[in-house]
């Protein structure tokens, strides 16, 4: 019988071409990108000098809230500005924009992982580093007239993409709604959660998981105003679907509209907070697992050294053996092996467990494949 691992061989440069076409390097997870500030004072010089102040401790508790469960963030660490100076590694400057008095700008910061691990270890608070694959949300919509997905109006989808990302480790991705996507799924195909549909339309946005996220908006039963009562069902190639049910009640002087962008946060933070669940650190334990990675090719293996330089619980890729088919290596990991497993997989390798020993797969290359 031909071991697994030749006959793979050959899906290496169909999988590695595929992974390609994604974009090329995972962002930064201790990395805060896009922090707004607009300060007026009695010159630039001092405008600029708060607006770095306060960017800076905008973008710091943004990465802890990034890390960190939902239900945790009331006992973040409150650090004086020196203090958090103290973890940022460095930090640039876009769009920036002076008057006599004003300042303007887009600030982007990256942290120090190591010191931010200790930092919320010593506040004893749990936390993930590992980002997530593009989540596929489809927002179906119920008016009066029936359901909608791609047609318009859909004020569902539209307070989708109004919303204002929270830059977490789940990426939610929303579909463009042309010829495409309206011919490889329809809206009875998404309520009734029709696999192989969803899947095909996924992989054209190279998403991992699909949403089908279903919203009615009615009278408040409680109260006045109206409610928007969601049925957000979770479709993975790894595990059965999932089901959640959330009813939003509309705040006193809030609009129809900001009440369904209230409800797509309320869908965006649960599925933020699973995530991470499934990929805490409990107690920051440390592993080493040796590694076999066939190789067709130098180009195989500098590929997937990039793509685990970019796994946030790989601490080190130590080098053992370099052959012309294969690769060993030693990988340093925090966690547990699932969590290994997983975070590769988030990365499009698949480690898999063949006659022993651990092999790295692109996750394409291996059928059945734990991502």
């Amino acid at each position: 019988m031909i071991p697994r691992r030749l006959f793979s061989l050959m899906a290496w440069v169909v999988a590695v071409i595929g992974m390609l076409l994604v974009s090329g390097a995972r962002a930064n997870v201790f990395e805060v990108r896009d922090v707004a500030v607009d300060v007026t004072a009695e010159t630039a010089a001092s405008a600029r000098e708060a607006a770095l102040a306060d960017g800076e401790a905008m973008a710091f508790r943004r990465l802890l809230e990034r890390l960190t469960l939902s239900e945790d963030h009331g006992q973040l660490p409150q650090l004086a500005p020196a203090e958090i100076t103290e973890y940022v590694s460095d930090f640039s400057v876009s769009g920036e924009k002076t008057s006599a008095v004003r300042y303007l700008a887009r600030l982007h910061f990256r942290f120090k992982p190591a010191e931010i691990r200790d930092l919320l270890r010593g506040a004893g608070l749990q936390f993930a580093e590992t980002p997530s694959k593009p989540v596929l949300v489809l927002p179906v919509y119920q008016p009066a007239s029936g359901l909608v997905l791609w047609e318009d109006p859909n004020p569902w989808r539209d307070a989708w993409s109004r919303r204002q990302s929270g830059g977490g480790l789940v990426h939610l991705a929303l579909p463009l709604g042309d010829l495409g996507d309206i011919n490889a799924l329809s809206v009875q195909q998404a309520v009734r959660g029709e696999v192989a549909a969803l899947g095909k339309l996924a992989e054209r946005y190279k998403a991992g998981d699909t949403v089908v996220a279903y919203a009615r908006v009615g009278l408040n039963p409680g109260g006045a105003g109206q409610r928007i009562d969601v049925s957000m069902t979770r479709f993975s190639p790894h595990r059965d679907p999932e089901t959640n049910l959330l009813a939003v009640e509309q705040e006193q002087g809030e609009t129809a509209e900001d009440l369904l962008i209230r409800g797509a946060d309320a869908i965006a933070d649960l599925l933020e907070d699973t995530w991470k669940r499934e990929n805490l650190l409990i107690g920051g334990e440390a592993g080493v697992t040796a590694v076999t990675i066939p190789i067709t090719g130098l180009g195989d293996w500098i590929d997937v050294r990039k793509r685990l330089k970019g796994v946030a619980v790989v601490r080190q890729i130590e080098t053992v053996l370099m052959s012309l088919d294969e690769v060993r290596v030693n990988l340093h990991y925090v966690g547990a092996s699932e969590q290994l497993q997983t975070a590769l997989g988030q990365s499009d390798l698949a480690l898999v467990r063949e006659e022993q020993e651990w092999v790295l797969y692109p996750a394409g290359a291996v059928q059945g494949s734990k991502p």
